[in-house]
């Protein structure tokens, strides 16, 4: 982990209160699929935690949705050519086993963002079965990304585009049928509820990426705490914020 002084090379709405952000670095800093940094705003004393999607070379593009006053400031304040400071990559990321070539990837809201980096890391070597979900068609982003795999599922709550219903749903039609070695999930809390609840008992592991709010992102505030089956508590920042599914209490 360290901090930079970013240069911001883009910042451009992509759908529906939905952002991309790409900056230059100054070096070529290694990110793995499900890593994250914490991003600063001028105005605000704590930083943003956002999922990385991609990371080529110096430059790297995190994807936001407008959720307060910090984001929406970040969206319509930051210009070209002006400078962020970031700390990146933080956390743990997705690792897949040699064993697990045929992988599944699940996601809903924002959570799809971190799993389109998954879906870059993993698609040359494995099979990706992706289902991704979201609002409506308003809300549809980066189809082109999650379209690298074997299979790629659209999914909108309404049906304006799309499977009607939820990524979840969409998965479980079709469980039988790709028998997945793995499953990638991330999304909003009852999304990733369903999916525990779905694949209970299956015999493939689920990876998730939580999603938490965050005051540091390396582990010295305890905000985003979070409980594990054992009794336990883990920091989503420090020790995930992928676990998997059935070590955490959601």
């Amino acid at each position: 982990m360290r901090e930079v002084i970013a240069t911001v090379l883009e910042n451009a709405r992509i759908a529906e209160e939905t952002y991309s952000l790409t900056f230059a670095c100054g070096e070529e800093i290694p990110v793995r699929a499900g890593q994250f940094c914490m991003v600063g705003v001028r105005g605000f004393p704590l930083r943003r935690p956002i999922a990385i999607c991609k990371a080529e070379g110096e430059r790297v593009t995190v994807c936001y949705r407008l959720k307060g006053a910090g984001t929406r400031t970040l969206a319509e304040n930051c210009k070209i050519g002006e400078t962020l400071s970031v700390l990146l990559p933080l956390g743990n990321g997705f690792t897949l086993q040699e064993s697990e070539k045929k992988i599944a990837v699940v996601g809903g809201g924002a959570g799809v963002f971190p799993l389109v980096a998954a879906i870059r890391e993993y698609a040359a070597e494995k099979q990706i079965f992706a289902y991704m979900g979201f609002k409506n068609r308003a809300s549809v982003c980066m189809q082109y990304e999650m379209q690298r795999g074997e299979e790629f599922v659209l999914c909108t709550d309404d049906g304006s585009l799309g499977f009607r219903g939820t990524a979840v749903q969409a998965f479980m039609e079709s469980v039988e049928r790709v028998r997945p070695d793995a499953v990638l999930a991330c999304g909003p809390t009852p999304m990733l509820r369903a999916l525990k609840s779905a694949t209970a008992g299956k015999p493939f592991p689920v990876y998730v990426s939580l999603e938490e709010r965050m005051g540091c992102g390396i582990g010295a505030c305890l905000v985003c705490a979070c409980e594990k089956s054992d009794g336990s508590r883990a920091r989503v920042c420090k020790d995930g914020p992928v676990f998997k599914l059935n070590e955490v209490i959601l």
